[in-house]
């Protein structure tokens, strides 16, 4: 019985490792970086990692049941990725404390305006939301905004239609959706 159990933990972690494998994989991709400006930085991947992972649990959080545990699992697994990153950096156990409260305030208040821009329908919303978040202070241009907003858009309309079974048995891959330039 215990084996069974450990197995099914184990593969249960395997899963969320996947899945979290697959959002690194989105946020990384070089067209974010170099069609649309956002900043190829610690601080810009941490916002597009936000994104992206904000718009899987949306989705495994709508989906309810299992998909409610796979996201609760997604964002341990997240926050303890962080955790490691940090510590890599040299940085003393207060400052990582410190600096992953900043990270959890942060990815839970972006995940929040993204949402209720999403749930709001309105593109222009997502793109204020989105170039004060990723572009912070240096918004390069509204287009690069209006273009990423489009990007996420296009990417939730693809995510809701990815069932449960396809997160729950590893098969998840992130949609691929074109990235149009902002200019």
């Amino acid at each position: 019985m215990f084996f069974a159990h450990w197995r099914a933990r184990r593969a249960s972690r395997l899963l969320i490792e996947q899945l979290r494998g697959e959002i690194v994989a989105a946020a990384r991709r070089p067209a974010l970086y170099q069609e649309l400006r956002a900043p190829d930085r610690l601080g810009g991947r941490f916002e597009l990692l936000t994104l992206h992972s904000g718009l899987v649990l949306r989705r495994l959080v709508a989906l309810g049941g299992l998909g409610d545990h796979m996201a609760q699992e997604l964002v341990n697994s997240l926050f303890l990725h962080f955790d490691d990153t940090l510590r890599e950096m040299a940085l003393s156990d207060i400052a990582v404390s410190t600096r992953l409260k900043r990270m959890k305030e942060a990815f839970y208040g972006r995940t929040s305006a993204y949402a209720a821009a999403l749930d709001s329908g309105s593109s222009a919303e997502l793109a204020a939301a989105l170039a004060r978040n990723i572009y912070g202070a240096q918004v390069p241009s509204d287009r690069n905004a209006a273009a990423l907003a489009g990007y996420v858009i296009s990417l939730e309309a693809a995510l809701a239609a990815t069932p449960l079974q396809d997160f729950a048995a590893g098969r998840f891959r992130f949609p691929e959706v074109p990235i149009a330039t902002g200019g």
